[in-house]
């Protein structure tokens, strides 16, 4: 996977075998292989039980899902990563690291999903369950405020460019860009959100979700757990099918405020993502132009565009912007 960041951190099976070595020796001579990256991290399967999972750039830290992760679980139905072992930075990887235990799955996908209806019911009971889950001491101010827990205006300087980056790309994008104005302009002139605020997993796009016997069985990537509002966080569910869609809203009782600023995160989201990953991430640009499609066919009330793609891109993370 080529670089997506200036920053980032290239590594190499010899060079998380050098990290294992020297902090994990017990589990050094196990099987290596790379198992994949997002647009955050990159993977490498360690034996069959355990997985290296190593920043992509210095600024990445595990330190959320060390710290939270075991003490948010038990208030959880899903399953989710089980931080084991904590990788300290060195000169030749200057950033936190973690092994944690391997979860088998699959990605959502119509291979898959056995029932939409049921997948976007149970990505609810997850979302619930996290927001609702005691706050066991925790402060935005201890690392855990993130701009998907705030307001949508918060982000508007940045969507709106984003939108102009994405106007840019011309005749390549196919996208009806006036319509998605129409849709911005609609949320963002809606009163800002209210409530309470709680725990949120800040990216909930398939490549971050695990099926198992057609039902969501795990959520991955907690480094965006943060504190905050949870509009944001039903945004991911324009990734699915109307289906799920429609069910995730009736199991959460989401009204048409909430829903529509939930289409404007949606839409900002992806928007960020377009520019920013047109030709580095070719397949995650993809996906978030297949959102910015869903976000107008909801907005119009009709079904999802047809030429949008069944099945979602393997990348995992969040955006950068």
């Amino acid at each position: 996977m080529p670089p997506l960041h200036p920053n980032e951190i290239p590594t190499t099976p010899a060079l998380v075998r050098e990290l294992l070595a020297t902090q994990v020796p017990e589990w050094a001579g196990l099987p290596l292989r790379y198992a994949g990256a997002g647009t955050d991290n990159t993977m490498y399967r360690l034996g069959d039980e355990y997985v290296v999972r190593l920043p992509r750039t210095p600024e990445g830290s595990p330190a959320r899902e060390l710290t939270w992760l075991p003490r948010l679980a038990p208030h959880l139905s899903h399953r989710v990563p089980e931080p084991l072992r904590h990788g300290a930075p060195t000169d030749r990887f200057p950033a936190e690291w973690t092994v944690s235990r391997w979860i088998e799955g699959e990605e959502p996908g119509p291979g898959t999903v056995r029932d939409w209806t049921a997948f976007g019911t149970d990505l609810a009971t997850f979302v619930r369950e996290l927001r609702g889950a005691p706050l066991m001491g925790a402060r935005r101010a201890d690392g855990l405020s993130w701009y998907r827990g705030g307001q949508l205006r918060g982000i508007a300087a940045q969507a709106e460019a984003a939108l102009a980056g994405c106007a840019a790309l011309g005749d390549a994008l196919d996208l009806d860009l006036t319509a998605l104005r129409e849709v911005w302009k609609t949320a963002l002139a809606l009163p800002d959100a209210e409530g309470p605020e709680g725990w949120l997993h800040g990216d909930l796009r398939p490549a971050n979700l695990l099926v198992e016997d057609g039902r969501l069985h795990a959520v991955l990537d907690f480094g965006t757990l943060s504190l905050g509002l949870p509009d944001a966080e039903h945004s991911p569910v324009f990734d699915l099918p109307p289906e799920a869609r429609t069910a995730y809203r009736a199991a959460l009782a989401l009204d048409d405020t909430t829903w529509t600023r939930a289409r404007g995160w949606a839409l900002a989201v992806a928007a960020l993502a377009v520019p920013y990953y047109w030709q580095t991430l070719p397949d995650f640009a993809a996906e978030s132009v297949t959102r910015l499609r869903n976000v107008l066919a909801d907005a119009a009330g009709t079904g999802p565009d047809d030429r949008a793609p069944d099945t979602a891109h393997p990348a995992a993370g969040t955006v950068a912007p």
